[in-house]
């Protein structure tokens, strides 16, 4: 990627010029300005938003990126994530602007560049980056911005990871499971093939497997909920328990197995109120959306103030969910 000293030699000109013109100081001269500028458009340089926003002293902003949920809508998760984000950015003074990551993809990691820098952007905090979402991740790496990650375990000088430790959070919570009964055929219904997330989950419950001796089954469920209705039905039948990697699937889980009127246990992960109407009582790993999206804010803003990327891990907590818990 062209940097601001490829662009200084082509114009022939010092760096501290070239950071002049981009950041458009009115104290040079208007031949070296349209050389710089010249040499810019030729080496296609996109000059670095953090940087652009600190030497000019701009406004600090953040673009909040988020994935839909399940069916295309917003669902608790990124609520949470969105409410903890908005409260940081407060108390930080930044200002924030959020973007859907199904329009990023849409376009070039060029074209995404170029925008985050006309709306000002210096940072970027992403939420449930997967390796499908190549717009994103080259953004990442292309360093032009600082970002915080949440949950992917992607780290350079300008980005830093945010997460709860995920495989060890779903052994906890299957190893709280199968401690409740004997349980050797487990099944495991997997998050997408294409997370982050659902390769660490995945690690945590072999490792549990080995270690206990269980039978796994394992089968992608996709984080849905249909699916997992689905595989629940094929295979439960023939298991002790199910654990799911999520809230979601676990819900569909229990629900089918109701339907079909037979008891396996059922462990979820993320904590979400709605594991309270599922009809039975379900272990779940909570964690705090809000304070991880708090986190991730404070983070960028740490970042863009000359910090180094770094992996951070936020707490988790193994819960039953119950009716009562959620009418509280």
């Amino acid at each position: 990627m062209t940097s601001i000293r490829d662009v200084a030699r082509e114009a022939g000109v010092a760096i501290s010029t070239v950071s002049k013109v981009v950041n458009r100081y009115p104290n040079v001269s208007e031949e070296t300005r349209s050389r710089v500028e010249a040499a810019i458009q030729k080496l296609h340089f996109v000059p670095n938003a953090a940087a652009s926003a600190l030497s000019s002293k701009q406004a600090a902003r953040v673009a909040l990126i988020i994935s839909p949920g399940e069916g295309g809508v917003m669902d608790e998760i990124n609520m949470q994530y969105l409410s903890g984000a908005f409260r940081s950015a407060r108390e930080l003074g930044l200002d924030v602007i959020t973007v859907f990551a199904p329009m990023a993809e849409k376009q070039s990691v060029p074209e995404m560049i170029q925008y985050f820098r006309t709306q000002s952007i210096a940072g970027l905090v992403i939420f449930n980056l997967n390796r499908e979402q190549t717009t994103l991740r080259g953004l990442i790496q292309s360093e032009e911005f600082r970002a915080a990650v949440v949950d992917a375990p992607i780290v350079n000088a300008h980005s830093s990871c945010v997460s709860v430790d995920n495989e060890q959070a779903q052994y906890d919570v299957a190893d709280r499971l199968c401690g409740e009964g004997v349980m050797r055929r487990i099944l495991y219904i997997a998050g997408s093939a294409d997370g982050y997330i659902t390769e660490e989950r995945l690690a945590g419950m072999r490792r549990l497997a080995r270690e206990r001796n269980l039978v796994l089954t394992e089968k992608e469920g996709g984080f849905s909920q249909k699916r997992a209705r689905e595989i629940t039905g094929e295979y439960a039948a023939d298991h002790d328990a199910v654990v799911c990697a999520s809230d979601i699937m676990a819900i569909g889980a229990m629900r089918r197995l109701m339907e079909m009127d037979i008891f396996r246990p059922v462990c979820g992960f993320d904590g979400l109120s709605l594991m309270g109407y599922a009809g039975k009582q379900m272990y779940t790993v909570r964690q705090d959306f809000d304070g991880i999206a708090c986190a991730a804010v404070a983070e960028v803003h740490r970042l863009m103030n000359g910090g180094e990327g770094r992996q951070i891990v936020m707490p988790h907590e193994i819960v039953r969910m119950t009716y009562e818990d959620v009418i509280r």
